[in-house]
């Protein structure tokens, strides 16, 4: 009878022991998660929980922490917030089990994400790019450069249309499948107008896809994690 009880707690141990290993050996490309102006990394956590249902686990999620939270117009793309992104694509790469990574991000955090890739030369190196209510061309809210608003934000660093760091993110490659997620109801994008030069400013240059959602810059983020996970699984 001892012996039985034994050989059962020894056959759960080693169930438990594979269902631990089986949750930390599936091989997928490690996820970098760059939020927007002054968001934080929890920002994503409705991102995180749904890689999670799909055997993603929190060693392959990188959600670097960059900028002010308080002072919106002060952030940019200037070398320090650049740096904070560069560091986590460097870490994820570095661990990664396939050699590739995705990145994913919000609003501010595509054009900082774009920025850092290019940096680093990592479009090879990316699986699934995807901008979520993000501004490759630029914020009509800013003004066109050099006659921008005034702050960081809109700056030669910033978002103003066709200033240096906006004509630095065009017409380059920042993965081999890239795709938008934006909305015409972009209360944040959109103010002013969707519309630069012609084309949404969420779309990206030679992206694969674009997918638009009836909701506002925050909701783009939390409620298409489907879409989001679906895009970087295909």
């Amino acid at each position: 009878m001892k012996s039985a009880f034994s050989l059962s707690r020894l056959l759960a141990a080693v169930a438990l022991t594979l269902t631990a290993f089986g949750a930390q050996a599936a091989c997928l490309d490690n996820v970098v998660l760059v939020h927007g102006n002054t968001a934080y990394p929890s920002s994503w956590n409705n991102t995180v929980a749904e890689l999670k249902s799909r055997g993603y686990v929190d060693s392959q999620l990188y959600r670097p922490s960059w900028g002010s939270k308080t002072n919106a117009g002060s952030n940019s793309h200037d070398s320090t917030n650049t740096g904070v992104v560069k560091s986590a694509l460097q870490s994820a790469l570095a661990a990664s089990c396939t050699g590739k990574i995705d990145v994913i991000g919000h609003s501010m955090g595509v054009t900082l994400a774009m920025k850092a890739i290019n940096e680093l030369a990592y479009s090879g190196k990316v699986n699934s790019f995807i901008g979520v209510a993000g501004a490759q061309h630029g914020l009509n809210s800013c003004g066109v450069y050099p006659y921008n608003v005034w702050s960081a934000t809109c700056g030669s660093a910033g978002l103003s249309i066709d200033s240096p760091l906006i004509v630095s993110v065009k017409n380059k490659r920042y993965g081999t499948k890239m795709y938008s997620i934006k909305s015409w109801m972009d209360e944040i994008v959109c103010m002013g107008s969707c519309y630069v030069w012609g084309s949404h400013t969420s779309n990206i240059d030679m992206q694969n896809a674009s997918y638009d959602y009836a909701l506002g810059h925050f909701g783009l983020q939390s409620y298409t994690t489907i879409k989001q996970a679906d895009l970087i699984l295909n």
